[in-house]
This record gives C-alpha cells, structure tokens and sequence, in this order.
C-alpha cells in the first residue's frame, strides 16, 4: 500500500482506537495507577504527600509484595490446578462429542446437535449456576434420585464442596471446548484418514497420527477458551463452593466490594491479566508457528 493510502486510512481507525482507548487502555491504566497506592483508613486511596519519598522507599510495590503472602499463593495455586483440570475434563469430554458432530453425525442431524450445544447461551449463567444448586443441595434432585432408587441410603454432601465447583466450571465452559474442535475437525480431510487406512494404520494409529495433530489449532484455541475463564472464575465458586471454594476471582471481587481495598486488589487483577496475557502471547506464537491457522 501507497504511503498516501495508509495515511487515509487512520482516519477511518480513529474510532476503533478511541473506543478502545477509552474502555479498554483507560481502566487498565487507572487499575496500574491504583495498584502502587495504599488504602486508605476508611477504604478509596491514601493521598501520598511526598511522591519521591514514596517511590525510593519502594512503598508502592507493597500490594505486590503482599500477594506473594502464603494464604494468597495458596489461593491462586488453587485458581491455577482446578483451571487446569477444568481445561483437561473439557477437552476429555468435548472431543468425542466434537468428533461425532463433525464426522460421524448424519447431515440432517448436525444444526440440530449444534443447536443443542449453543442452547445454554439462551440462559444466563448465574441462573444455570443456581439451578446447578438445587441440583446438588443435600434435598436436591440428584440426591432424590439416588436415596429414592436405593443406591444410597443418606443424600451425598455435594454442594459447597470443590467437586461441586469443578462440575459448574466445567458445564459452564464446555461449549468453549466444542465449538472450536468442532470447527477444526470439520475441516478434516476425510481421504487423509482412507490414506492411513491404505497405507495399513489401524483406527487407533489414525486418530493419533492424523486426526489429533490436523485438530490442534482447535484443540489450542479451546484451551485458550476455557483456561481463562476458568481461572478468573468467582460466580460459579462462590455459589457453589462458598466460603471453603474461594478462587482468585472470589480474592479480587472481595478486595473491591467487602474490604475496600482498591489498591490490592487492583494489584491482584493486574497480575492475574498478567497470567493472561503471558498465556495468549503463547497461543499466538503458536499460531504463528502453524502458519496464521488461527480459530480465535
């Protein structure tokens, strides 16, 4: 393009770049700025009298410094596994239901399987975490179920639990796992698979050997999908998990709406953004070393 031309074009990107000046580079800014200050005595920011005796006294790296406190790594370590386990049960799950949708459903049968997977999205998502209450709660319908059947003679204690946290986490970022793999294994090419077959690979060997390494940019993409979410998760953690499930979410959100303290917990967002992006810096090197083949 003509330098001329490109410099024509910034008009048109001025909008684009105000829009995301405003709500995007601003608060993360104003969150930066907050998380060097202190709290003050009845919460907001303590006013700093004199800012060179500040920074050379490295006070204004005490928030950080506070997150590294053992019960606050103990919590984002927690964050950091049940994310983790969260991302592998949706993968475990998603792939078969991906891999039916894509190749072995029948035609006539796919908007209708898909339709079925995007349905959740029609309700809002605290309302499905508490119906996922009911669900578990000791008089709920799973334990009707259960003690109703003789399987269990006393109702199980599922809800408040981590098991209860794990179940929401993963119905809620399920569909985040499907529709990327559904998307990659769609575009499988389905004579690659007959070549295996002629070449002597078993169904065990084609799937390894071609389906699963042609379906990781979907496989990538999911990850992504659902890690992140899942990482700074605090709804599904405190109503299901209550005080004993407490997530670095439910840390950050307390920080700002019960202990009014802006500054840690401005802090606190900062790094798990931090986390954030150190993850989607991966993900696109990754892209990139695959050849643009990006799903997000």
């Amino acid at each position: 393009m003509r330098p001329w031309k490109t410099r024509a074009a910034y008009p048109l990107l001025l909008p684009t770049w105000l829009v995301l000046g405003i709500f995007f580079l601003a608060p993360l800014g104003l969150m930066l700025a907050f998380s060097f200050a202190a709290r003050g005595t009845y919460g907001g920011i303590e006013p700093v009298g004199d800012l060179g005796r500040y920074l050379r006294s490295g006070a204004f790296l005490a928030n950080y410094v506070r997150s590294l406190g053992w019960i606050y790594l103990k919590i984002g370590w927690r964050s950091l596994w049940m994310a983790a386990l969260t991302t592998v049960l949706c993968l475990t799950v998603s792939f078969p239901a991906a891999y039916y949708l894509a190749i072995l459903a029948p035609r006539r049968w796919k908007g209708l399987l898909l339709g079925l997977v995007v349905v959740p999205f029609w309700t809002s998502f605290l309302i499905r975490t508490y119906a996922w209450m009911f669900i578990l709660r000791t008089e709920g319908l799973l334990n009707l179920v259960l003690v109703g059947s003789g399987l269990l003679h006393r109702p199980l204690e599922l809800l408040y639990t981590q098991t209860a946290v794990m179940i929401g986490l993963v119905y809620g970022e399920l569909p985040f796992m499907i529709l990327p793999l559904y998307a990659s294994l769609e575009k499988l090419d389905r004579s690659l698979l007959e070549a295996a077959a002629d070449l002597g690979a078993g169904r065990s060997q084609s799937f390894w050997r071609v389906t699963v390494p042609l379906s990781l940019p979907g496989i990538a993409a999911g990850i992504v999908l659902v890690f992140i979410p899942s990482l700074g998760q605090f709804v599904v953690s405190d109503l299901l998990g209550g005080a004993r499930g407490m997530l670095l979410g439910n840390l950050i959100q307390n920080q700002f709406a019960v202990a009014r303290n802006q500054p840690f917990g401005s802090a606190l967002a900062f790094e798990l953004m931090a986390a954030v992006l150190i993850l989607l810096l991966a993900y696109a090197a990754y892209v990139k070393r695959r050849g643009g083949e990006e799903l997000l």
